[in-house]
């Protein structure tokens, strides 16, 4: 049997780089204790575990930002901001209320996030191509002062008014399905006369997701390994099944079966952006442990990753 390994499984710079941060942070005695991040860094309970192990804890926000900062002040001295981001409100309330501050939000969501308050204080109308309960576009929301509209799937998109007076800025969360984002885009851009699209999927994203139906077309089974709570992971699965019925969406290895690889040649193994790397490593283990002959490949696909 032939396994390939999606060349995008696994963090994203974003992702990487916000665990590096954390837990570099961590282990600086100069850092502020208790330290406690604001949420899941990311969307994976084996990285929220190894976090935990470092003695970083986690806030969950309840009720308003303002209320769970009083609730945790004098406990906690250092706060992390997730690679997901937030609105700005927290650089306020941190600074007033006497926390340190580190930001881990990654770039990319950084730029929409500056794009979204330009062109609101621009008086344009913004359109977010996203998942309006996700944290990252809750944060975009924020910065357009809870002001966006929300596109979530087609209803949404055919159910859309607009104010066709005003510029319209489109934007999308950095994990959207590329393929939906353009066609959205589309629409609003056939409906409304002054519409500026801004591409806002992350390279990676976009990569791995092109990527995850070459594998799905070239393999008899696929496991996608992600969170059940991870946008991006979930949106891989979608992709994979589409072209693939013999797609599992596994978040560990011992949720492996063996028989869904009985009499199978080629399986392909794709993985979420927050998905680490020994996870993956501990699923390709698996799969050797069912005693098959394997031969692991990577796939090449001269694509290069970036923020």
């Amino acid at each position: 049997m032939q396994i390939t390994l999606s060349q995008y499984a696994g963090f994203c710079e974003g992702v990487g780089r916000a665990y590096d941060m954390v837990e570099k942070i961590a282990n600086d005695p100069k850092v502020k204790r208790p330290i406690a991040v604001l949420g899941s860094l990311v969307h994976n309970n084996d990285v929220v575990k190894r976090i935990e192990k470092l003695g970083v804890l986690k806030v969950e926000i309840e009720g308003t930002l303002e209320e769970t900062l009083d609730k945790v002040k004098g406990k906690v001295k250092t706060l992390v901001i997730t690679a997901h981001g937030m609105g700005p409100r927290i650089y306020d309330l941190a600074r007033e209320k006497g926390f340190d501050l580190v930001d881990t939000t990654c770039p990319r969501v950084l730029k929409v996030q500056r794009l979204a308050k330009l062109f609101f204080d621009k008086m344009s109308q913004i359109v977010i191509i996203g998942e309006k309960d996700h944290k990252e576009v809750k944060g975009i929301n924020e910065w357009a002062q809870r002001k966006a509209i929300f596109v979530e799937n087609e209803q949404e998109l055919n159910d859309i008014k607009l104010d066709a007076k005003k510029n319209i800025v489109v934007l999308s969360q950095t994990t959207q399905d590329q393929e939906f984002v353009e066609h959205a885009s589309n629409v609003i851009k056939e409906k409304y006369p002054k519409v500026e699209v801004f591409d806002s999927i992350c390279l990676t994203t976009h990569h791995r997701q092109t990527e995850v139906k070459q594998l799905a077309r070239e393999n008899d089974v696929m496991v996608v390994i992600g969170a059940p709570e991870s946008a991006n992971s979930n949106r891989l699965h979608e992709i994979s099944e589409r072209v693939n019925g013999k797609t599992h969406f596994i978040e560990r290895a011992d949720q492996l079966e063996k028989k869904w690889f009985s009499s199978c040649r080629k399986v392909g193994i794709s993985a979420g952006a927050s998905t680490p790397s020994w996870v993956i490593d501990e699923v390709v283990a698996e799969i050797k442990g069912f005693g098959e002959e394997l031969n692991v490949l990577h796939t090449s696909s001269g694509c290069e990753s970036s923020l």
